[in-house]
């Protein structure tokens, strides 16, 4: 599978490594916005031995049409920004190159918009791409079900300096029909992401607790999701959708 990553940040450098380490997959390019470490080898840059090409394209200097004819994929991942789905979703549509994106907000615009990319692709949006992020989603949605009555309180915890609410608390509170209000929110040290719901029945706690250790827990996610959405037509996915049939077992 041919993919394509934009955005080369600190999470995109990890779900970079863990595709080139994927004998499955093939990274064909990166794209990133400015134009440090143009044309150099991913996997180089990396310090991982790998036969992918993984060439460092800049936005500013190279143009997404042209990008995707001269070396044509057949995912994109984006692990850029909220508007960074304006700068190749129209092109990636028309081409049906499916489209795998991991940003933590969208606007209603945004949200908008991928819908009327999904009537040409494949188009996939979560806000936490973490496999067990979206297995504590399952989990926190089922025993709810069970004691809808139950006091729940969600804790998020992230390094310090990470502004706002994360989006995937967000996405928990939505799931769960929570307020805002009803997120804790700490922020120290270098803490990748912890996510925390709490449980409170009569005489007992439940605790779901998912942590990532690494970013590089994105990539795995990643490749998880990329694997599902093989024999998916056109149409606008989420890590639900996926997970579905194995909860079906």
């Amino acid at each position: 599978m041919k993919i394509g990553l934009i955005g080369f940040g600190k999470t995109g450098k990890a779900v970079a490594s863990v595709l080139l380490q994927n004998k499955k997959f093939s990274l064909e390019w990166v794209l990133k916005r400015n134009t440090a470490l143009e044309n150099r080898n991913t996997a180089e840059y990396l310090g991982i031995d790998s036969d992918q090409a993984g060439k460092i394209y800049s936005s500013s200097t190279t143009s997404i049409p042209e990008l995707l004819d001269n070396q044509p994929v057949d995912v994109i991942i984006d692990f850029s920004s909220a508007s960074g789905i304006y700068t190749y979703g129209e092109a990636a549509s028309e081409r049906k190159i499916k489209i795998i994106s991991a940003i933590s907000h969208y606007s209603n615009k945004e949200k908008d918009f991928l819908k009327s990319l999904s009537k040409l692709t494949t188009v996939f949006w979560s806000p936490n791409i973490t496999l067990g992020v979206n297995y504590l989603l399952f989990a926190s949605k089922f025993l709810k079900k069970i004691a809808p009555w139950v006091d729940i309180e969600i804790i998020e915890e992230h390094f310090k300096g990470k502004d706002g609410i994360s989006g995937t608390a967000l996405k928990i509170a939505e799931t769960l029909d929570l307020e805002k209000e009803d997120i804790n929110s700490v922020r120290a040290g270098g803490i990748v992401g912890k996510h925390e719901v709490v449980f409170g029945f009569p005489f007992q706690t439940v605790r779901l607790i998912h942590e990532s250790i690494s970013r590089e827990a994105f990539g795995s996610g990643v490749v998880f999701v990329a694997e599902n959405l093989t024999d998916k037509k056109e149409g606008l996915f989420n890590f639900e959708d996926i997970l579905a049939p194995y909860f079906a077992l």
